[in-house]
């Protein structure tokens, strides 16, 4: 993130930001990277407390590093900070748009999982659950399809399949917990099998 600004922040603007964030995690409905429209208007063409490289750049590390893909948004608020008041800033912006961004729908969740475990008996609930457990799985198989297919020599790939479809049949027919099954593949794969 080559080009840096020097910005002056006051106290206001540093909740003006955090409120922002606040607003903008009601409106993440396809995950944080659906407002970034929005993050680009206020942090870089309202406000001017980022560049467009910086913008840039936060999203692109943020997507090419391991992990949720919302840390961007620690990495904007790292960027507006290190440009307002250097490293101890940096930190400041850093937890002010990721407190802004997951406080709101983090409370959200937790209080409609909270309803729903003590509705679990009315039909809208059960309804709604049983409805989306088909789309979970089409979700999880679509996207073991898409990972494993980068691999289709079935001479030489074998494994990797084999260790696929045991591991939807193990899902499917058991109840043996996912972290279990990924630390499992993770061992195979550090020794080389898939």
């Amino acid at each position: 993130m080559s080009e840096t600004l020097q910005i002056d922040l006051h106290w206001q603007d540093w909740l003006n930001m955090f409120v922002h964030f606040l607003g903008l995690s009601f409106l993440s409905i396809g995950g944080a990277i659906a407002t970034t429209p929005e993050m680009h208007r206020f942090l870089v063409a309202k406000q001017g407390w980022m560049t467009d490289p910086q913008f840039t750049a936060s999203i692109t590390i943020a997507q090419a590093a391991p992990g949720p893909n919302v840390l961007f948004v620690a990495l904007m608020g790292w960027n507006v900070g290190m440009n307002a008041a250097g490293f101890p800033g940096a930190w400041l912006g850093m937890t002010i748009c990721m407190v802004g961004i997951l406080l709101p729908s983090t409370c959200l969740t937790y209080m409609a999982s909270n309803w729903s475990h003590r509705n679990r008996d009315l039909r809208m609930v059960r309804a709604f659950k049983q409805g989306m457990s088909p789309v979970v799985i089409g979700l999880l198989l679509g996207t073991s399809w898409i990972i494993a297919s980068a691999h289709d020599n079935p001479r030489t790939d074998w494994p990797l399949w084999l260790l696929t479809v045991g591991t939807v049949l193990l899902v499917w027919r058991t109840r043996i917990h996912l972290l279990w099954l990924l630390g499992f593949g993770g061992v195979l794969g550090w020794f080389g099998v898939v």
